[in-house]
Order: C-alpha cells, then structure tokens, then sequence
C-alpha cells in the first residue's frame, strides 16, 4: 500500500475531472456488468508514466465533443480488490497499471497497456482518445 499523501493527489487528479473512484470489486461489478453505456475505465498507478502520460492524456482527451458517457478509476496498489476486478473485465490483456479500458455495451472495445503509454506524451495520448472517441462511441 501507498502512503496516503502520494495517492491522494493522485487520485484527485482524474476525481476532479469528473472521474468515479471505484474502491471495491462490487461497485467495479455495479458498474460495468452489463452496462449500456460508455465507460472509460483508469487503472490508475503512482509511477512516472501515469503521472507524465496517462492521467494528463486522459483528462486532456474529455475536451473533446464526443467522449464517454461514464469516467471510472481503480488504483493500483491500493484498491486491490476493485482492481483484480476490473482486471477480470479486462481480460484475456495481462495486470498492467496504469492502464485505460473503453467499455461499449458492457463489451471492451479496446485497452491501453502500459507499454503504450510509456515514453508517450500526454498529448499524444489525447490525441488517441479523441480518435476512439470518433470511431467507437
């Protein structure tokens, strides 16, 4: 587990963008079990590449006009229970933190893993977003 005063800002970041933090595997369930609409879905991490890459490129990617109708975090290394969770929705693609998952129809519709996201800019990541948001929702 991570002290509190590096995953709270953290945490904060994607919150405060309009992000639910998910903390259990039931609400992780609630969520996304046969869900109808749109989820974007941050395995969020305390690692450089979180904080360079995956939660700047994802809160840069919801000024576009079309994005996910439902934003969701699980925390890696701290919510243990709602991340082995989410990562079951996720599969058959290997624990990878951080990562994002696009969720359509309760189906995933594609995921970024976190080699993808290492040494890519924010910016870069938005940029990807946006084009999913185009072409999947």
């Amino acid at each position: 587990m991570y002290p509190d005063e590096i995953v709270i800002p953290c945490r904060e970041q994607l919150v405060s963008a309009g992000f639910r933090s998910l903390t259990t595997a039931e609400e992780v369930d609630s969520l996304l079990k046969g869900s109808s609409e749109s989820v974007l879905l941050v395995v969020n991490s305390v690692c450089g590449c979180a904080a360079r890459g995956a939660r700047p490129g994802v809160v840069k990617s919801l000024q576009h006009p079309k994005k996910p109708a439902i934003l969701a975090t699980v925390f890696a290394g701290v919510d243990y229970e709602a991340v082995a969770k989410a990562r079951e929705y996720t599969a058959p693609y290997p624990s990878s933190s951080p990562s994002i998952a696009l969720f359509k129809n309760g189906k995933l519709v594609h995921f970024i893993e976190r080699y993808q996201i290492e040494g890519a800019s924010d910016e870069a990541l938005a940029n990807h977003l946006k084009s999913l948001y185009d072409e999947l929702l």
